[in-house]
């Protein structure tokens, strides 16, 4: 579960990429230039993935210190596969 403040500035950030998005929607019904809307998908990618780390961070900072803090070897073991199963999945 998120902390209040990362929640916060998390769903902020991903309603600014819905608004991107219905922007790309827009651009495409309107026939824009291939680049510039290539461009915009550019911007929307980098959200995300800001979005992306914003999360992972609050993830560590908070469910995996929870993990290594409680001393339960079988639950630090599971949040450090999560976190390489999914960088892993990040770079594909």
């Amino acid at each position: 579960m998120m902390q209040d403040e990362a929640k916060k500035a998390c769903l902020s950030r991903l309603k600014r990429v819905e608004g991107q998005v219905r922007g790309l929607v827009k651009m495409v019904e309107d026939d824009r230039y291939c680049i510039d809307v290539v461009n915009q998908v550019q911007a929307v990618i980098a959200a995300l993935k800001k979005a992306e780390g914003e999360i992972l961070k609050d993830h560590i900072a908070h469910c995996v210190e929870h993990a290594i803090r409680s001393g339960d070897k079988k639950a630090q073991r599971e949040k450090v596969q999560e976190l390489v199963q999914t960088l892993a999945r990040a770079r594909d």
